[in-house]
């Protein structure tokens, strides 16, 4: 069972940034951030490919957030800039071993992180 420690989050202004960090005990082929606000459903938010590098991101964070990766120590990277009120969630780090291309459905990541909380003030 792949182990995965999530760490960052936090409460922040709106126009604020933050950075968040997880660390897999094994290389994935593909690393990836949900999100889960209040009352709805989890959603995807960003994905990187270990190999390639390839990345892919919601049409609500392109251009915001930036997903990367440290190949040695297994782990992915969040830096979320310029947030907004509606980014207020649980963001859970997802592990992937299963090939996709695009937009990954929550279906290709096997394991999941704890979920951290991100809260954006007004």
């Amino acid at each position: 069972q792949v182990q995965l420690l999530e760490s960052g989050g936090g409460l922040v202004q709106a126009g604020g940034s933050l950075r968040l960090s997880c660390a897999a005990s094994e290389s994935p082929y593909a690393m990836g951030w949900f999100r889960q606000a209040p009352g709805k459903e989890r959603e995807f938010v960003a994905a990187i490919k270990w190999s390639s590098g390839i990345r892919s991101y919601s049409d609500s964070v392109s251009g915001r957030f930036t997903i990367s990766k440290d190949n040695a120590k297994n782990t992915v990277y969040l830096q979320m800039n310029t947030l907004k009120t509606e980014d207020t969630a649980i963001y859970f780090c997802a592990y992937g071993t299963r090939f996709f291309s695009g937009v990954p459905s929550a279906s290709k990541f096997g394991s999941w992180g704890q979920g951290t909380q991100v809260a954006v003030s007004s």
